[in-house]
Parts: structure tokens; C-alpha cells; sequence
């Protein structure tokens, strides 16, 4: 996609912003090679929906299976680079009065692409914690080196209680952080423009934040290759990938 493809009022939108969001999905993290939910999965995590691998259940049962598969998504993660769409949110950041940046992944791709004060979400990959008393865990900086075809492995002891250590994301029947969420209600209640990257619209409660900026009077960007639950929503619809279109955006406007 060349600027030439853009909507001129899109244009004109973005470059007249002085509140801006960006909300991102799996699909932003999925250009970079990291694999999504709904992948093939090979090896030992064949056997599994991955799915019913994320949830607090799961991690009682069998946390060295839950354990290993995190560390082998976590290493997929650290070996994933950013793409060009991440490097735009970034530089983006540099035009604007305000730009919040709030993402539904939990690699840490937007930080790595020079994006700062990066609002997880659905936590992260790279900050574990105690299972029992909720103590952060330090994991070390290098990629963990883990079997292709995955392995069971026990997770750390916490050095304060000794209870398991687990992942620092937020599995199905957890609450999302409070704290975070109410933050992005308020950037998308304030905002002057959202731009909603890679997500499918149909994880509630964030699904739920295109609607409230347009009821706040918001105008709405979706950048997706095909078509989501987000369209009816959205003031402009961008067929396309995160890579191919917010370099197009930011290009386009300045």
C-alpha cells in the first residue's frame, strides 16, 4: 500500500489529532512470526487446544505442561523481531500532542520498536509471578532455548512463599488489570482519533472500546486484511496489514 491508497479524510484526521489511541491485536504480532491462538501447533502442543493451555485450571492440574508452554511461546516472542507496523506506532509518537498505546499481545514488540509507556492489557510474557502470594519473578533477558516440539518443565519457586511461579498473562476466566483498562475507557473517551490494529473484535471487554469512543464522538480507524466484528463501528475501514498500512499513514500525513 502506497500513500496514494489512503482516504484523504483519514489523512486529514490523523494529521488534525491531538489525542490519539492505538489499539492493538494478535493479528500485529502474527506479521512479525509469532504464533496465534489459532494456529497449528506441532509437537507435544499438537495434542492440546491451545486455548485450554491459558487458564487457571490448567496451571493446577499440570503446571510444568503450562509452564513449558509458555516458555516455549516466550522464546518464540524474544526470536520475533518488530515489523514496520510497529515501528510506525512508534514514530508516530513523535508527531502527536498525545498518543496512548494500549495492546491486547503480551511479547513486548512495541517496546522493542522504541514505543514507550506500552499498556498491556492482557499482561506479558516477560513478567511471571507467584501463584500463591503474587511476588513478581525475574526471568533472565536472553530467550529461553526450548524444544521446537515442546516439553514439560517446572516452573521456578517463588523465593518468598515457594509457591509455583506462572505466567504474567491474564487467562480466559481471569480479570483483565483494573487499573489498565479503566485507562484505556478513558483514552478512548477522550481521544480525538482510534486506531484499532490486528484484533478481531470479539474479546470483550476490550471489544467494547471502539464502541465507546464513537458514542464519545471519536472518529474510528480499523487497519485489518479482512473484514472483523469492528466494521459497523469503525468511520474507516483499511484492508490491509499493520506493515503495509500505518507506514502508509504516516507517511501520508506528514
Amino acid at each position: 500500500m502506497t500513500t496514494t491508497d489512503v482516504d484523504p479524510s483519514l489523512l486529514a484526521a490523523l494529521r488534525e489529532a491531538r489525542k490519539l489511541m492505538v489499539l492493538t491485536g494478535a493479528g500485529m504480532s502474527a506479521e512479525s512470526g509469532i504464533p496465534t491462538f489459532r494456529d497449528a501447533l506441532t509437537g507435544l502442543w499438537r495434542q492440546f487446544d491451545a486455548a485450554s493451555l491459558a487458564t487457571p485450571d490448567a496451571f493446577r492440574r499440570d503446571p510444568a505442561l503450562v509452564w513449558g508452554w509458555y516458555e516455549w511461546r516466550r522464546m518464540k516472542a524474544l526470536s520475533a523481531r518488530p515489523n514496520a507496523g510497529h515501528v510506525a506506532i512508534a514514530r508516530l509518537a513523535s508527531r502527536m500532542e498525545h498518543l496512548s498505546l494500549f495492546t491486547q499481545n503480551v511479547d513486548d514488540l512495541h517496546e522493542r520498536a522504541g514505543s514507550h509507556d506500552v499498556q498491556h492489557l492482557h499482561g506479558s510474557l516477560h513478567h511471571p509471578r507467584c501463584a500463591d502470594c503474587a511476588r513478581p519473578f525475574s526471568l533472565p533477558a536472553a530467550a529461553p532455548v526450548e524444544p521446537e516440539g515442546g516439553r514439560r518443565l517446572a516452573p521456578p519457586s517463588c523465593p518468598a512463599c515457594g509457591g509455583p511461579v506462572r505466567p504474567g498473562v491474564v487467562w480466559f476466566n481471569e480479570a483483565l488489570p483494573e487499573d489498565v483498562l479503566a485507562r484505556a475507557f478513558d483514552a478512548c473517551a477522550s481521544c480525538d482519533l482510534l486506531i484499532v490494529v490486528g484484533t478481531s473484535g470479539t474479546v470483550y471487554p476490550v471489544a467494547q472500546l471502539p464502541e465507546v469512543a464513537r458514542r464519545a464522538g471519536s472518529r474510528v480507524v480499523q487497519v485489518n486484511p479482512s473484514a472483523s466484528e469492528l466494521d459497523r463501528v469503525c468511520t474507516w475501514n483499511v484492508r490491509g496489514s499493520a506493515a503495509q498500512v500505518l507506514p502508509a499513514l504516516l507517511g501520508g500525513a506528514w
